[in-house]
Parts: structure tokens; sequence; C-alpha cells
């Protein structure tokens, strides 16, 4: 009986979290998109009590952004002057 009611639970959760993802009236999946892209690059998932590690990774990241934006850039370029 316990077994029925962990699923039912389980059922439950992941029922709601689709009506929230799917729900018109939420956030956009671009507004949720950037902000998730927004949080990544400025390390929000870091360790703030850490420094070191919080602008390693902010510093990390923002450059590992440049440098694909470099590469795509760079690919555009070449594909148009083939």
């Amino acid at each position: 009986m316990a077994g029925r009611q962990d699923n039912d639970s389980e059922s439950r959760r992941i029922i709601e979290r689709v009506a929230r993802e799917t729900d018109p009236s939420g956030t956009s999946f671009l507004a949720r998109s950037a902000k998730g892209a927004r949080d990544h690059v400025t390390a929000a998932d870091a360790d703030q009590s850490d420094p070191i590690e919080y602008w390693g990774t902010r510093i990390g990241r923002a450059l590992g952004l440049i440098v694909a934006i470099g590469l795509l850039i760079w690919l555009v370029l070449f594909v148009i002057q083939s």
C-alpha cells in the first residue's frame, strides 16, 4: 500500500511540473532560457562564500561564452566565403 502512495505522489508531482512548464500565462520558454543562461554565466550556482571559486567560475564561463561566439562568427564567415 505504501508503494502505491509513493507512486501517486510522484505522479502528482510530475503532472504539476508539466502543468507549470506548459502554462501559457507563465514565463515564456525564451524568458526561462535567458534567465538560465544569465544565471549560468554569472555563476549563480557557485559557492558565494568562496570568492576565488566564485570569480574563477564567472571568468571561465564568460571566456567560454566569448570563445563560443567567436567560433560561431568564424564559422559563418567561413561558410559565406566558400
